[in-house]
């Protein structure tokens, strides 16, 4: 795909985006507040569906409501409110060394900056994009699983880990077009781009794609 060609596909999936009711946008709806929610929403989303990520954080918000309550909250209950995200008791004790950090290391804020969000106990690269985006609205490209596979399907880099995707779209990609990339790939790699048996025939950017010519032929 070229970048002509992706600066099209990315206006389509703007436009498409509220029609696809996509579960990132229930996660999204819990993590509006503060940095503090977006961060816990994010670290948890790792490895889990983003509706049970939802309702977890739903649960979890009506008890943590500051980082004083992340603080003062016993581990074992915590681990109650988490369940059933992927690996919540090491989530838990994430959860809780990070807040300890962000109190004595950096006054009490999430920290604003890429090389600040990776001193956090078990935040990596794409959950500190998503964070510097959604909590800081700095220009960042938070890949994940959606992201690195659509990518790739589209012929747009050729990757192996969602690392080497990072890096190669903040080649490729103008920076005003970081922001919703996340997004949009994710909604679009939940509902119709997904990982097995990819929904080609109702696709609004299937003429764009390599993968379905593929398919086809």
């Amino acid at each position: 795909m070229e970048l002509q060609e992706l600066k099209k596909v990315i206006q389509i999936l703007r436009r498409e985006y509220d029609h696809l009711n996509a579960p990132i946008e229930k996660l999204k709806a819990q993590k509006r507040g503060d940095p503090l929610r977006s961060l816990i929403c994010t670290l948890l989303s790792t490895r889990t569906k983003d509706e049970t990520t939802a309702e977890v954080c739903k649960r979890l918000f009506e008890r943590v409501k500051s980082l004083d309550d992340l603080l003062e909250i016993d581990q074992k209950e915590l681990e109650g409110l988490l369940y059933p995200v992927g690996f919540y008791k090491n989530k838990a004790k994430y959860l809780k060394q990070i807040a300890l950090q962000i109190k004595e290391e950096f006054n009490g804020e999430v920290p604003n900056t890429l090389e600040g969000l990776l001193k956090l106990k078990g935040v990596g690269r794409k959950v500190a994009n998503i964070v510097l985006v959604e909590a800081f609205g700095k220009p960042a490209i938070g890949v994940d699983t959606h992201v690195h596979r659509i990518c790739n399907r589209w012929k747009l880099v050729n990757t192996k880990t969602p690392e080497q995707t990072e890096k190669a779209l903040t080649q490729i990609l103008p920076k005003e077009y970081w922001m919703d990339f996340n997004r949009l790939l994710v909604a679009f790699g939940q509902t119709i781009c997904r990982p097995v048996k990819p929904r080609c025939d109702v696709c609004p950017v299937r003429t764009f794609c390599d993968f379905v010519k593929i398919k086809a032929s």
